[in-house]
C-alpha cells in the first residue's frame, strides 16, 4: 500500500478496467480529481478508447486486457471495475485474489448471493471493496436526507422516485441486451439507483411487487418498469425506471404526516461529466438554478407555485472516492458496501420475480 494514515503526500495508485460510458465519464475524471488518488492505468483494448485515454488522461498508462493490469498487481493499490455487468463478478475476483482492494459499480453482480461471496471473499483477504452508488451524492437526495433528519415532513408515508427518461429508439449494446448473463434492462441499471436510495432512506423490505413492460420494438428487455416497496417501517417506495415515458414526473414526491416534497429534474453532475467538466475545474461544483429546486407544502401545487422553495444542497459525487481514498489511507469507513449492495439485489430479484409472475414477494 503506498502512503501512510494521515498523508496523502504518496497518491494511491488506481487501476482502472473499462473506459464506456461508466469509466470515462464517471470514474476516470473523479478518480483523477480526488486528493489521494492517481489514475495509474486504464485497460481498454478499443484503439478509439485508447486515444481517448492519452487526450484526456495523459499520464495514464495503458492495458489492453484485465489480466495485463492484475500480472502487476504489486504496483497498484486499488482497482476500479467499470466494464460490462456480466465481468463484475470474475474480474472482482481475480483483483481481491491479488490481494488488491476493489470498486465495483454498480450492479455488483447479477445476484445477491454473488454479492454477499464477493463481500466473504474481501473480508477473508482484509481488503476493501466498495460499490460506486454515485446516486446517494445526488443534489435532491441529500436534500431529501436533510429535510428527513429534520423532520420537515413528520412520518413519511410514500416515498416516490422517479428515474425517467424519453428514448423511443432503441441504442443497442450490452445494456438492453434479453441474454440474462449480460444484466442488461432498466431494472437492473436504474432500479439499482432507485433502489438503493429508497434502501437508505428508509430501511429494509418485507414486501415488493414490480410490473415490467417491454414497449419499444425490437426491445430485448424491460424498458418501463414500476416498483412498490413495503418497507419494515411502514413507509410504501414507489419506484419508476423507464426509457418511454413522453413526459417526464417528479423526480421525488415525498408524502408525510406533516408536509411533502416535490422535486423535478435530474442532479446536473452526469451532464457536467459529460460535457467535460471537472469538480476541480468547475465553481458551484454540483449547484443547480433556483428555478430548478423543489418545493415544501401541504395541500398546495406546486406547479402554481404553492408551498415554500426549498433550495437544493449541491450534490456531491467526489465525495464518494474521498470516502475510499480515506478508507485506505486512514481507516475510515466503507461509502457503499457490498453487503448494502446484495440487499438491493433481494429486492431486484424479488421484482424481477414479481414481475414475471405477477404477485408480490415476501422477503
Amino acid at each position: 500500500m503506498t502512503g501512510t494514515p494521515g498523508t496523502t503526500a504518496t497518491p494511491l495508485r488506481v487501476g482502472l478496467i473499462g473506459y464506456g460510458l461508466a469509466g470515462s465519464v464517471f470514474h476516470a475524471p473523479l478518480i483523477a480529481t480526488t486528493e489521494g488518488l492517481a489514475l495509474d492505468t486504464v485497460v481498454t483494448s478499443n484503439p478509439e478508447r485508447q486515444e481517448q485515454v492519452r487526450a484526456e488522461h495523459p499520464g495514464a498508462r495503458l492495458a489492453a486486457a484485465p489480466d495485463e493490469l492484475l500480472a502487476r498487481a504489486d504496483e497498484l493499490d486499488l482497482v476500479v471495475i467499470a466494464s460490462p455487468n456480466k465481468t463484475h463478478v470474475p474480474l472482482a475476483t481475480a483483483a481481491l485474489d491479488a490481494g488488491l482492494p476493489v470498486v465495483v459499480d454498480k450492479p455488483v453482480a447479477g445476484t445477491a448471493a454473488e454479492a454477499r461471496e464477493l463481500a466473504a471473499l474481501a473480508e477473508e483477504r482484509s481488503l476493501l471493496l466498495s460499490v460506486f452508488q454515485n446516486r446517494r451524492w445526488d443534489n435532491d437526495f441529500l436534500t431529501l436526507r436533510r429535510l428527513l433528519a429534520e423532520g420537515e415532513l413528520g412520518d413519511v408515508w410514500r416515498f416516490e422516485s422517479r428515474f425517467e427518461r424519453w428514448r423511443p429508439q432503441l441504442k443497442g449494446g450490452w445494456r438492453e441486451s434479453g441474454d440474462p448473463a449480460e444484466i442488461g434492462g432498466l431494472l437492473y441499471d436504474l432500479g439499482s439507483h432507485v433502489v438503493d436510495q429508497a434502501l437508505v432512506l428508509f430501511g429494509p423490505v418485507t414486501q415488493v411487487y414490480a410490473e415490467a413492460v417491454v414497449r419499444r420494438t425490437g426491445a430485448e428487455t424491460d424498458d418501463d418498469t414500476f416498483i412498490a416497496l413495503t418497507h419494515a417501517g411502514g413507509v410504501r417506495s414507489h419506484l419508476y425506471v423507464s426509457a418511454t415515458t413522453a413526459q417526464l414526473g417528479p423526480r421525488f414526491r415525498v408524502l408525510g404526516s406533516k408536509a411533502g416534497y416535490v422535486k423535478y429534474g435530474l442532479d446536473p453532475q452526469e451532464a457536467a461529466l459529460r460535457e467535460g467538466r471537472r469538480p476541480e475545474q468547475a465553481s458551484g461544483w454540483g449547484t443547480e438554478p433556483e428555478s430548478m429546486w423543489g418545493r415544501v407544502g401541504s395541500g398546495e401545487s406546486p406547479l402554481t407555485g404553492g408551498g415554500r422553495v426549498e433550495p437544493t444542497l449541491p450534490g456531491d459525487y467526489p465525495a464518494y472516492y474521498a470516502a475510499v481514498a480515506k478508507a485506505l489511507l486512514d481507516g475510515g469507513p466503507n461509502p457503499v458496501t457490498a453487503l448494502e449492495a446484495a440487499s438491493a439485489l433481494d429486492v431486484l430479484e424479488a421484482a424481477r420475480r414479481s414481475a414475471r409472475d405477477g404477485v408480490a414477494v415476501a422477503l
